[in-house]
C-alpha cells in the first residue's frame, strides 16, 4: 500500500473542498451574516491547512495509483468530507453536538437528505447554501470532480472513477476517464442551470431556485423550508421539480449519447423503459389508493406523482405526508426506496439495472428446471451479462438485504419501533431521506441517540459507495502486500 500517494491525493481533495467551502462566504457577505462569514473563513482555513499537510507528506510521490489505493482514497475521502464539512455547522452554532453536524454533512454529501434539524428555516443563508451544495458535490461525486480537474492521475483515474461512480455497469462516455468525468460534470451543470432558471421564472427567489436545483439534480432533498416543496404550494414549481427529479434518475451516459445525436439510445435503453414504467404504474396505483384521502382525482394525481418520483429517484422532497397514506401506498413507496433509480445516475437505492438482472437470472434458473440443457443468457437490452457481473449483483443484493436486516435490529436495540427502525436504515442506505413513523416525511432524525446517528451516517456512506468499496477494507488480505 502506497500511503504517501494516498496522503497526496487526499490532500488535494481537501484543498479542493476548502476552496469550494469558501464560496459560501460570498453569500454570507451578501446577506450580511458576519457570524456565518467567520465560521466559513475559519472552516476553509482549517480544511486548507489539513489538505496542505497531507499533500506535504506525499509531495514527492508521483507514481501511478493502484486499485487498492483508489479504494482507500475514495472511502477515506467521504469520511473526511463529512468531518471537515461539519465544521461550519459547529462554528456557526447550528449544532453543538458534533455527531449531529457529521450526520447532516454526510447526509448532504451522500445525497440522502435525512436531517436532524428541527427548524430548517432558522439556518443562515450561508449554511443553507453549504447544505445544498454538499448535495450537489456528492451527487456527481467530489472524486469525479477531482478526476475532471486534475489530469496527472494517469491510469489511476480509472480505479478512482469506478470506485466512485454508482451502478453495476459503468459505460465510458469517452475513451479517457478524465474526459468522461469532465463530460458528466458539464451535463450535470447544464441541467442544474436549466432547472434554476425555470424555478426562478416560476416565482422562486434566485437563492431558493439555486438551492433547490442543487438538491434536485443531486437527488438529495434538502430544502430551505421546513415544509419542503409543499411550502411553495405551486403546481408550476412541483412540475418543474418532478421533471428534473425524473431526469436525475436516468443514466447520464444516455444524455451524452443524445447530445452526440444518438437519439435512438434513449429508446433502446431497457433500464430507462423499466424506470419509466415503474414511475407510471406506481403513480397510477397510489393515485387510486389515496382517493380516500384526496377525493379529487387531479389532486390525488398531483400528490401521488410527486411522491412517487421523489422516492424512486431517492430525492426525498415532499409535498404531502405519505405516512398517512393507506398501507398499500406506504409499502409500495418503501419498495421504491429500495429499488432506486438508474445505474450511472445521481440516484441511490439498489438501481433498476440490478433488479432487471436479478429478475432475468431468476427466470433463467426457473427455465432450466425443466430444460436443464438450454443455454439462455441474461441480457439488458442487447448487452449480455457475464457470469462475473451476475454473481457480483447477487452478492450486492445479498449484502444490501443483510445490512437492512442487521441495521434494523441494531436500531431497534436503541428503542425504536420496527417501522421506524427498518425504514430509517432503508432510507439512509438508499439515500432517500424520509422514512415512515418517527422518521416520516414531516419528522426528522433528531430524537435518535448519538450512536444511532453515527450508525446511520455509516449507512449513508455505505449506500453512496455501494457497499463493496467500503466493506472491502474489512477484508484482512486487502492490507497485505
Amino acid at each position: 500500500m502506497n500511503y504517501k500517494i494516498i496522503a497526496r491525493l487526499l490532500g488535494i481533495l481537501m484543498i479542493v473542498l476548502a476552496l469550494v467551502m469558501a464560496t459560501a462566504i460570498a453569500w454570507t457577505i451578501y446577506f450580511r451574516e458576519p457570524k456565518t462569514t467567520l465560521a466559513f473563513i475559519l472552516s476553509s482555513v482549517v480544511t486548507l491547512f489539513f489538505g496542505f499537510g497531507l499533500y506535504y507528506l506525499g509531495r514527492k510521490e508521483l507514481g501511478a495509483i493502484g486499485r487498492r489505493e483508489a479504494l482507500l482514497v475514495v472511502t477515506v475521502s467521504w469520511f473526511l468530507t463529512g468531518l471537515f464539512g461539519a465544521i461550519p455547522y459547529i462554528l456557526d452554532g447550528a449544532f453543538t453536538n458534533f455527531a449531529e453536524a457529521f450526520f447532516e454533512t454526510v447526509s448532504g454529501f451522500a445525497t440522502a437528505g435525512s436531517t436532524v434539524l428541527t427548524d430548517i428555516e432558522s439556518l443562515s443563508h450561508g449554511l443553507h447554501y453549504w447544505r445544498t451544495l454538499t448535495h450537489w458535490l456528492g451527487g456527481m461525486g467530489i472524486v469525479v470532480l477531482f478526476i475532471a480537474i486534475f489530469p496527472q492521475l494517469g491510469v489511476g483515474a480509472k480505479h478512482l472513477f469506478k470506485s466512485e461512480t454508482p451502478g453495476p455497469i459503468t459505460e465510458g462516455l469517452k475513451p479517457q476517464i478524465k474526459e468522461t468525468a469532465s463530460t458528466l460534470w458539464k451535463i450535470y451543470l447544464g441541467l442544474t442551470a436549466a432547472e434554476c432558471a425555470l424555478l426562478y421564472m416560476a416565482g422562486l427567489s434566485f437563492f431558493d431556485a439555486l438551492c433547490h436545483s442543487f438538491a434536485t439534480l443531486a437527488t438529495g432533498g434538502f430544502s430551505t423550508k421546513n415544509a419542503s416543496i409543499a411550502h411553495f404550494n405551486s403546481v408550476a414549481v412541483e412540475l418543474i421539480i418532478i421533471v428534473f427529479m425524473f431526469l436525475a434518475g436516468i443514466n447520464f451516459s444516455l444524455y451524452y449519447a443524445f447530445i452526440k445525436g444518438n437519439f435512438a439510445a434513449l429508446f433502446k435503453s431497457a433500464e430507462l423503459r423499466v424506470y419509466a414504467t415503474i414511475v407510471v404504474l406506481a403513480t397510477c396505483a397510489i393515485t387510486l389508493n389515496i382517493l380516500v384521502i384526496h377525493s379529487d382525482f387531479l389532486t390525488a394525481l398531483r400528490y401521488a406523482s410527486f411522491q412517487v418520483i421523489s422516492i424512486v429517484s431517492t430525492t426525498g422532497f415532499g409535498t404531502d405526508n405519505f405516512d398517512l397514506y393507506p398501507a398499500f401506498s406506504r409499502v409500495l413507496l418503501v419498495m421504491l426506496m429500495i429499488i432506486g433509480g438508474s445505474a450511472g445516475s445521481t440516484s441511490g437505492g439498489m438501481k433498476i439495472s440490478r433488479i432487471i438482472v436479478i429478475a432475468k437470472a431468476a427466470f433463467v434458473e426457473c427455465y432450466k428446471i425443466f430444460r436443464p440443457q438450454a443455454v439462455k443468457a441474461v441480457k439488458i437490452g442487447k448487452s449480455v451479462m457475464s457470469d462475473e457481473i451476475t454473481k457480483s449483483i447477487f452478492g450486492f443484493f445479498t449484502l444490501y438485504l443483510l445490512v437492512i436486516v442487521f441495521g434494523s435490529l441494531f436500531m431497534s436495540l436503541l428503542g425504536l419501533d420496527i417501522i421506524t427502525a427498518s425504514t430509517a436504515v432503508i432510507t439512509t442506505l438508499g439515500g432517500v431521506g424520509p422514512g415512515l413513523a418517527q422518521v416520516g416525511p414531516i419528522e426528522n432524525f433528531a430524537f435518535i441517540p448519538t450512536v444511532g446517528k453515527i450508525f446511520l451516517s455509516l449507512c449513508m456512506i455505505l449506500g453512496r459507495l455501494e457497499l463493496y468499496t467500503v466493506l472491502v477494507l474489512l477484508v484482512p488480505d486487502f492490507w497485505k502486500r
